[in-house]
């Protein structure tokens, strides 16, 4: 019997081609980016689900440099010139979990987000995180209770705690937005 298939995780997607040398603009999904786009670092090439691509494909990180938007710029190995990196745009990177720092008391992945109980801090029940949207002005959530649903911005003003092991999300959402 082998060993268990690894747990893959969601840490970046590609952007865009940069400039002539083969680099992409990656949007990192890491709180630790510098660790993750280290040089040396192999990471598989997947889906927005998080599961990898049929083909196995992964890149090397040869080097990465932050941007101030938050983004990176990242040189992959074998990936040469702007025809090469436009290639690989819209993809998404998985790293094996045991590879990354586990989530501190409080956070959580963003795959685990899906199937979470939501509910006021008075215990009260809101619905059940049905999708996680990632929208320009940051993640939003999608939570039914089963007749309506609504998007809650994943924003520390509505968000105010995370209980990864009890999957429950504790919200204060803006006025009117279950009503």
């Amino acid at each position: 019997m082998g060993a268990p298939a690894p747990e893959l995780l969601i840490v970046g997607r590609l952007r865009k081609a940069h400039g002539i040398k083969g680099a992409l603009v990656v949007q990192p999904m890491t709180d630790a980016p510098a660790a993750v786009f280290a040089a040396g670092r192999r990471l598989l090439v997947g889906t927005p689900n998080g599961e990898p691509d049929p083909g196995g494909r992964a890149l090397v990180v040869a080097s990465a440099r932050a941007q101030p938007d938050g983004s990176l710029i990242v040189q992959f190995d074998g990936i040469a010139d702007r025809t090469g990196a436009e290639r690989w745009r819209d993809r998404y990177l998985l790293a094996d979990a045991r590879d990354l720092e586990p989530p501190a008391a409080g956070e959580v992945y963003i795959h685990e987000l899906a199937g979470m109980r939501v509910e006021l801090p008075s215990g009260q029940p809101l619905g059940t995180v049905t999708y996680v949207l990632e929208l320009p002005q940051g993640l939003a959530l999608e939570i039914t209770d089963g007749t309506r649903t609504a998007l809650l911005p994943f924003h520390a003003d509505f968000v105010r705690e995370v209980h990864r092991d009890a999957r429950r999300i504790v919200a204060v959402p803006p006025n009117g937005l279950f009503e």
